[in-house]
C-alpha cells in the first residue's frame, strides 16, 4: 500500500476513533440527563407522595378529631345531671300484698321506701288504698318503673326527667366564690387590730357562714334527687259490687200495706186531735147534759114506781 494511501487511512482511522469518542460522551450526556431527569422526576413522585402522605395524615387527623369531638359530646351527654320523677296509680287485688312485692323488687335494686300511707274506704270499710314513696339509684329507675306497673291495673302512670346540670354548676360554682371569701374573711378576722374591725369581719363572716350552709344543703338535695330517682305509687283496692237479693214479695202489694198503714196512722192522730179539740167543750156543756138527763131519768122511775 503507498504510503499516501497509509497516511489517508491512518487519519480516517484517527477520525472514527474521535467520531466514536464523542458519540460515547454524547450517549453518557444523554444518560446522565436521563437519570437525572429521572432522579428529578422520582423526587416529584416523592413530593407527591409526601404531599399525598400530609394530607392522609390531615384527613386522618381531622377523622379523630372529629372522632375526638364526637366521643367528647357523647362524654357531656353522659355526664349531664338529671332528675328522673315518676307517678303510677295502680288498681291492685290485695293492697298488702302489692306493697310488699313493690318493697322487695325497691330493695333488690339497691332503692328503699321513702314513706308509706293506709287507710280504709268504702261503706263498710272493706277497702284499702294508700301510697309508697320509692327511691332507687337512677340506673335502675327504668327497671323499677316496668316492675312496679306489672304490680296491677295500671290507672295512670307519667314519668319526668329535668336536666339540673346549669344548676348544679351554678350551686357549685357559688359555693366556691363564697369558701374562698370565707378564707379571705378569716384572715381579715385574725390580723383585725380594733375592736370595731373585728366586730365588723366577724358579722360578715357569719352572714357568710350561713350563707354556705344554705347553699350547700341546696346542693346536697340536689344531689340526692340526681343519685336517686322518686317513684311515688297509689295503691287502691277495687270497690266491692252491690249485692241485689232477689225479693220474696208483691213489691206493690208491700207499698199498698205501708200505705194502707200511714192511712191508718193519720186517721188515729186526726182523732187524737179531735178528742183535744172537743175536751173542754165536753167538760164545760157535757157534763151538765149528762147530769140533768141522769136526774130526769132518775124522776121518771120515781114516778113509775109509785103510781
Amino acid at each position: 500500500m503507498p504510503s499516501h494511501t497509509r497516511s489517508v487511512a491512518a487519519v480516517a482511522l484517527a477520525l472514527l476513533v474521535v467520531l466514536a469518542g464523542c458519540g460515547g460522551f454524547s450517549a453518557g450526556g444523554g444518560s446522565d440527563g436521563g437519570e437525572a431527569a429521572s432522579a428529578g422526576g422520582g423526587g416529584g413522585d416523592q413530593s407527591a407522595g409526601s404531599s399525598g402522605g400530609a394530607d392522609s395524615l390531615a384527613n386522618t387527623a381531622g377523622g379523630s378529631a372529629a372522632d375526638t369531638g364526637g366521643n367528647n359530646g357523647q362524654a357531656l351527654q353522659a355526664n349531664r345531671a338529671i332528675v328522673k320523677t315518676a307517678h303510677v296509680r295502680l288498681e291492685v287485688e290485695n293492697f298488702s300484698t302489692a306493697r310488699g312485692n313493690i318493697t322487695s323488687a325497691t330493695r333488690r335494686l339497691g332503692g328503699y321506701v321513702g314513706a308509706s300511707s293506709e287507710s280504709t274506704r268504702g261503706e263498710n270499710g272493706n277497702r284499702t288504698a294508700g301510697q309508697v314513696v320509692l327511691r332507687v339509684p337512677s340506673r335502675n329507675f327504668s327497671a323499677l318503673y316496668d316492675r312496679v306497673q306489672a304490680t296491677g291495673t295500671v290507672l295512670s302512670a307519667n314519668t319526668n326527667t329535668s336536666d339540673v346540670t346549669e344548676q348544679l354548676v351554678d350551686l357549685e360554682a357559688r359555693l366556691e366564690n363564697l369558701r374562698a371569701q370565707r378564707q379571705r374573711l378569716r384572715n381579715l378576722y385574725e390580723n383585725a387590730s380594733d375592736t370595731e374591725a373585728v366586730l365588723k369581719v366577724q358579722e360578715r363572716l357569719s352572714n357568710t357562714q350561713s350563707e354556705i350552709e344554705r347553699l350547700e344543703a341546696q346542693l346536697q338535695s340536689l344531689e340526692n334527687r340526681i343519685t336517686l330517682s322518686t317513684i311515688t305509687v297509689e295503691l287502691t283496692e277495687p270497690a266491692d259490687d252491690p249485692v241485689v237479693a232477689g225479693a220474696w214479695y208483691d213489691v206493690g202489694v208491700l207499698d199498698a200495706f205501708l200505705d194502707s198503714i200511714g192511712g191508718v196512722v193519720t186517721t188515729l192522730r186526726a182523732a187524737v186531735v179531735a178528742v183535744a179539740y172537743l175536751a173542754p167543750y165536753l167538760l164545760v156543756f157535757g157534763v151538765p147534759i149528762l147530769l140533768g138527763y141522769l136526774a130526769y131519768r132518775r124522776r121518771t122511775a120515781a114516778s113509775a114506781s109509785a103510781e
